[in-house]
């Protein structure tokens, strides 16, 4: 690597990530004089997080250098890593098509960006623009660690490893999340934890958890028996959300498993049902949750940018938990840690399809990340996500190949879409998705 190393944000435009990442990586002295370079579409808002970055620099007496750019190869050019986080089609047009058009056929959703029709769309529109910039990287940057935030996780990192050599691992916060929220849930610290977690991506389970050599998972059974569930806040709302599906499923297979409850619920048959709304109050589930969450930031958008905009002051930084700064800081400096990676599977978890997407623990220091071997999940496990699999495999077919029928057999299989729907429905419903969408639909899946 050069003296200096080269860190690059894509879609650096989201201001609030992009600011606590910035944060995490300069509060490491041996990363306070990189060179960062900040890129997006819009030019507000990369303007926005320019101003962000000098301001996050001066809180921590870092002096990296600061470029934003809205030339891509030329950010990429020479990068040592590339953080990606981009949003394709952005909340309008596109998660606002992806709910409002399956609710003409009475499927409803809660976050729809990783499984569920949603999730389906949200790769269709994503992988490619994923792609195009992983061609970026091979010619200016081919020895790049791209770490992922996009979702759909394990739909983009598959559909990234069918078409690209670039190095890439998937991170997202629900492990490590999940493990201070059950830690919190039974009065344990979590940094007293040892835990290990192996799956795919929002739908990986703890396998393990104990602290000093003692199995937590009676502590878990005590809680999980009580008649009130944990409550999880979320920004705006007047009240948190309940830990309740999660819970139940946790009493029925006997494992906890990462992903949030509102999450959850739409990966799976058995919770949001047209016909069964007691199910919505009996476990606290909130319908278009995710539009909530956007219109929410959306209206505070304005207020918050001139915040950013129209001081000079230094920033506070707080440290968060995402992987992405560690990771970069084991590489350069060889000091090894361990996190949690979306990769493919090549003999890692055994019961599971080689190739696909898998969320498994990784070594990483100066040689990059390693991947850990899992060996077999417990079978019912390995069964319930091999139905998440399938989505993910036809959706990464259909991608990679330009067969459009594949989307069908996707959304056939998906397993809230198929509890609602008949075919007829299901086929109607992607034919006008597809439509809505327009251009950001590859033209090969027109």
């Amino acid at each position: 690597m050069t003296s200096r190393t080269k860190i690059v944000l894509l879609g650096a435009g989201s201001t609030v990530f992009a600011r606590s990442l910035l944060g995490d990586i300069l509060s490491f002295p041996e990363l306070a004089k990189s060179q960062l370079v900040l890129h997006d579409i819009d030019e507000q808002r990369l303007r926005t997080s320019d101003v962000v970055a000098h301001r996050v620099a001066s809180g921590l007496g870092a002096s990296p250098t600061i470029e934003a750019t809205t030339d891509r190869r030329r950010a990429l050019d020479g990068a040592d890593f590339a953080i990606n986080m981009i949003q394709v089609a952005g909340y309008r047009p596109g998660t606002v098509v992806d709910f409002e058009i399956p609710k003409r056929f009475g499927l409803r959703q809660t976050i729809a960006d990783t499984l569920g029709i949603g999730g389906i769309m949200r790769g269709v529109r994503t992988v490619p623009v994923l792609v195009d910039m992983a061609r970026d990287m091979q010619q200016v940057c081919p020895d790049v660690l791209h770490l992922n935030y996009v979702n759909p996780m394990a739909i983009n990192c598959w559909g990234l490893a069918r078409s690209s050599t670039v190095r890439t691992v998937g991170l997202c916060h629900s492990v490590q999340h999940t493990a201070r929220d059950i830690c919190s849930d039974i009065g344990v610290p979590v940094d007293e934890v040892d835990y290990l977690v192996a799956g795919i991506n929002h739908m990986a389970f703890f396998l393990k958890l104990e602290r000093d050599g003692a199995d937590l998972y009676p502590l878990l059974a005590e809680r999980a028996g009580r008649a009130d569930m944990p409550v999880r806040g979320f920004g705006g709302r007047d009240r948190g959300l309940s830990d309740a599906v999660r819970y139940e499923v946790y009493r029925r297979l006997g494992y906890f498993v990462t992903e949030s409850s509102e999450h959850f619920s739409e990966y799976v048959p058995w919770f949001i049902k047209a016909d069964r709304p007691e199910l919505l109050d009996q476990f606290d589930i909130p319908l278009d949750e995710y539009p909530r969450r956007c219109e929410e930031q959306n209206a505070g958008w304005e207020s918050l940018r001139r915040q950013l905009e129209e001081s000079s002051d230094p920033l506070p930084v707080r440290r968060s938990d995402e992987y992405g700064s560690g990771i970069i800081h084991s590489v350069v400096t060889g000091t090894p840690r361990t996190i949690y990676g979306n990769v493919t599977n090549d003999g890692l978890i055994d019961n599971l399809p080689s190739g696909c997407c898998v969320e498994v623990p990784c070594v990483v220091d100066g040689d990059g990340v390693r991947p850990m071997a899992v060996g077999a999940l417990p079978p019912h496990l390995a069964a319930l996500m091999q139905t998440n699999i399938n989505v993910q495999l036809l959706t990464v077919e259909a991608i990679v190949t330009g067969k459009r029928e594949h989307l069908y057999h996707a959304a056939m299989l998906d397993p809230h879409t198929a509890a609602e729907l008949d075919l007829d429905q299901i086929w109607t419903m992607v034919d006008a998705l597809l439509d809505a969408h327009g251009d950001w639909i590859p033209t090969n899946l027109r």
